[in-house]
């Protein structure tokens, strides 16, 4: 695959997409890349008239929109990006740009010129490296474009109307989209299909692959892996390599995620962190395992691309840098820890749940999650150890910090200057917040025996003096006061009932104009999509009562308590966003 080489350069570098649009990140996310959203605010007045060619405006703009974010990013605190990704795409006929229809009489104008001719897709982006020597912001620009024809069907007012009626085209340039219902409107396309949907992936990852240049070898050896890495992640790959069958890689995919659980409980890769090299002799006098039984762990570690072997011994992967050593800045430590002690009990349960549509939380802990509402999450059961307690802040600890940004990102919040994370944890979310909107002031509302292990999980930095910890119960206490509240993988976790009743106490304490923001991953309409969200959506019948939503499902669910102007954002990271405003 082209993006394998430029995955394993781009792993270690902080890429950020300049775009709001949920179909530019779900086209990039689904080819595997990790990226940050952070949408531009560059407006878009340049003079059409002044470019020689169409395609050239497209692709000006792509670069400002990107440049506008890079200095926006450096100028605060001097977080500098590595990459920022800008892309533009306009949709033109007979010389004339159609920007996004203003109204429904605009769209039915644009529709009409479309109407039975054929028309170009352009999209224009730039991918900007930035580099910094003290406070001065280096930039480089890699800049392209990618042209699609598009033939429209002889379609009548009626069939026009109706779809104009759907609300479809008011978000979208030239008043149509393709990948929805605006594809029952197009004859033929000639080019590339995802260019029409707003980013021509293949033509990027050309132009990266040529960019980087990297070695045969080296291409060859380099592992394809989601956004956001999950036990799927490291799996043998024996199947991309032409060899095994289904039934035996579904099979070596359990051993597999056994593999992974084992070495991260056992802190294998804490032991080779900082770039060590050790034989399985030194690694096993550190983790106090057998000799012969370590070297075979190894051995099947490095495998699945999770360790490096050698005539020195072994040593971390990048990936296994990244995600694998507890106390990486990306580290999912917790979480696969988590997975092994937790979840992988629960799924040996799934034909159970299936069968009797209930959560099988009283088969691994003797009590059933429905009277659990006080801690509303299985795990947050104050009757566990602090051992047990601190595990379960880790896994959530490391799964927030990954859609963190994505999140707090997804909408601009910048008109807020207070917030109240409910059942906000460690803070993670709360610190990304402060991160990106450094005027905002950020209550953390939870249980006491949870903020009680809290501080051991604070990041230094000034920042960190706007984060206010609160306890309290926020089914029972009255909330802070707050301009946004946010809610985090709660909503899910909670039967119909106790969702109707929580929403509705936020609502009543919600000012007019104020906001609140939930973090979930959404359920695709269709169900075609979201595989990650679906995934979950099964462990959420194992472990709760309650149940994964789409972004529909959720617009109802908040207008139903009173909120309006209710935003779904795909972010691409493994947590969506909803803004709902009061």
């Amino acid at each position: 695959m082209v993006l394998c080489p430029v995955i394993g350069k781009l792993l270690h570098k902080r890429v950020v997409l300049a775009s709001a649009s949920p179909r530019r990140r779900e086209i990039l996310s689904q080819a595997g890349l990790r990226f940050e959203v952070v949408p531009s605010r560059f407006k878009e007045t340049l003079e059409k008239d002044s470019f020689p060619t169409l395609y050239t405006y497209a692709i000006e703009t792509a670069k400002q929109k990107a440049l506008e974010v890079a200095h926006r990013m450096h100028a605060k605190d001097f977080q500098t990006p590595d990459v920022v990704i800008g892309a533009d795409t306009i949709v033109t006929v007979g010389g004339l740009i159609l920007e996004k229809p203003v109204d429904k009489q605009d769209a039915y104008l644009m529709l009409s010129r479309l109407n039975g001719k054929e028309h170009s897709v352009f999209t224009g982006v730039a991918v900007v490296h930035c580099s910094s020597t003290g406070d001065r912001l280096e930039t480089k620009v890699l800049e392209f474009h990618e042209e699609t024809k598009v033939k429209f069907s002889e379609l009548s007012e009626e069939l026009l109307w109706e779809y104009i009626h759907s609300g479809e085209p008011m978000d979208k340039a030239g008043g149509y989209g393709i990948q929805a219902l605006g594809g029952m409107l197009v004859e033929r396309i000639s080019g590339d299909f995802l260019n029409v949907v707003g980013f021509p992936l293949n033509h990027f990852c050309k132009k990266l692959a040529q960019l980087y240049c990297p070695p045969p070898d080296e291409a060859a050896q380099c592992i394809k892996h989601d956004s956001i890495p999950s036990v799927d992640t490291f799996r043998d790959r024996s199947d991309e390599e032409g060899s095994g069958q289904a039934g035996g890689d579904r099979q070596e995919a359990a051993y597999n995620g056994t593999v992974l659980f084992t070495a991260c409980k056992l802190k294998v890769f804490d032991v080779l962190k900082d770039g060590a090299i050790l034989t399985a002799e030194d690694i096993a006098s550190k983790i106090d395992t057998s000799v012969c039984g370590t070297e075979r762990l190894l051995d099947a570690c490095a495998m699945l691309g999770l360790l490096e072997r050698s005539e020195r011994g072994y040593s971390n992967t990048e990936l296994a840098r990244l995600y694998l050593v507890s106390e990486g800045e990306h580290s999912l430590h917790g979480f696969v820890t988590l997975c092994n002690d937790y979840t992988w009990e629960l799924f040996t349960h799934l034909e159970s749940a299936i069968r009797e549509g209930t959560n099988q939380f009283h088969e691994v802990s003797g009590r059933r999650a429905d009277n659990l509402f006080k801690c509303p999450i299985p795990l947050q059961d104050s009757s566990r150890s602090k051992e047990a307690q601190l595990q379960f802040m880790h896994a959530v600890h490391d799964l927030t910090k990954l859609s963190a940004r994505a999140v707090v990102t997804a909408f601009n919040l910048s008109h807020f200057t207070s917030a109240c994370h409910l059942g906000g944890c460690t803070g993670a979310l709360a610190h990304a917040l402060v991160q990106e909107y450094p005027h905002l002031k950020v209550t953390v509302f939870d249980l006491p025996e949870i903020l009680e292990l809290a501080p051991s999980f604070q990041p230094a930095g000034e920042r960190a003096a706007q984060i206010h910890f609160m306890p309290g119960d926020f089914c029972q206490d009255r909330l802070p006061e707050a301009e946004l509240y946010i809610l985090s993988r709660i909503i899910h976790e909670w039967p119909e009932d106790k969702v109707h009743q929580l929403l509705g106490r936020i609502s009543e304490r919600c000012k007019p104009g104020g906001g609140l923001l939930v973090a979930e991953a959404i359920l695709d309409e269709e169900r075609r999509n979201s595989r990650g969200a679906w995934v979950q959506s099964l462990s959420t019948l194992l472990q709760t009562p309650g149940r994964q939503r789409s972004g529909e499902e959720y617009q109802r669910l908040l207008r139903a308590q009173g909120f309006h102007d209710v935003r779904v954002v795909r972010t691409g990271a493994l947590l969506d966003a909803v803004l709902a405003t009061r």
